[in-house]
């Protein structure tokens, strides 16, 4: 039963329209990247009426006729990408591998499932909201705070792994051969600046966890205001806007490169 659960795995991995499916769904991620860089610099500065996350973005693109046709090309990319990676994620022979690979999986398919929302106009709901009212549930366990600490916590790991992945360019490690050069500079600094984002983001789940209040916690869109309330606030949220997109910039480039 267990070889036969991985033959089927390593068949849906290899096959043709399910990489091509990857490829697109890299190309779906440069997308909302750059949109959601843009929405970033746009809030920096106090022009965006738009929530600056994953679900503003895909909003913004289904604003015109174009978008909202692109938009559907966006959904089946992101469903395509979330199989080919829970594909890997039972092929996969290290632990760490499968786990990244389930996560990834899990991750690409909710997007997916954001995107059709947004497109069939059922809307994408507000991030910090479903973020609040998800932490609060969650502290209404025993153990609630901790796990919300110890899940603010995994993020900010996760934030920093970005940092040190691009700033130690081992993301060319995912790719099959060496990209352009542009490629590469726009990896280095959109690993750092996603790292950054989510780093923020992981230290407002863990303040919601020590102060024992479920509206700190919050999406995307929280991370980003928390870093235009710093000293020089716009400037910091410009660069990591600019780095968000150039982090889209490299998507596109990883749809080419990566090694699907």
């Amino acid at each position: 039963m267990t070889s036969s659960v991985h033959g089927a795995a390593r068949g849906a991995a290899d096959h043709p329209l399910v990489e091509r499916g990857a490829r697109l769904g890299y190309a779906a991620s440069g997308v909302v990247h750059v949109l959601l860089g843009w929405l970033a610099v746009q809030l920096a500065w106090g022009s965006s009426s738009a929530s600056a996350d994953q679900t503003g973005a895909l909003e913004q693109l289904a604003e015109n006729p174009v978008g909202a046709v692109l938009l559907w090309v966006v959904v089946l990319g992101f469903v395509l990408l979330g199989v080919w990676q829970a594909a890997e994620a039972v092929v996969s022979r290290e632990t760490k591998d499968r786990i990244k690979a389930a996560a990834k999986a899990v991750g690409y398919l909710a997007l997916a499932a954001t995107a059709f929302r947004v497109a069939t106009g059922s809307g994408g709901g507000d991030s910090n909201e479903q973020a609040s009212s998800i932490t609060a549930t969650i502290m209404e366990n025993p153990l609630g705070r901790i796990a919300v600490g110890i899940g603010g916590l995994v993020v900010v790991g996760v934030g920093v792994y970005h940092v040190v992945k691009g700033w130690k360019r081992t993301f060319l490690e995912d790719l099959r051969s060496h990209p352009r050069q542009g490629v590469e500079l726009a990896g280095r600094v959109g690993y750092v600046a996603k790292g950054v984002a989510l780093g923020v983001l992981g230290v407002l789940f863990v303040v919601a966890a020590v102060q024992h209040d479920p509206e700190t916690a919050g999406g995307m869109d929280a991370a980003l205001a928390a870093l235009l309330d710093l000293p020089a606030g716009p400037v910091i949220l410009t660069a990591v806007g600019l780095g968000i997109a150039a982090y889209g910039v490299y998507s596109f480039g990883r749809a080419r490169y990566a090694k699907v």
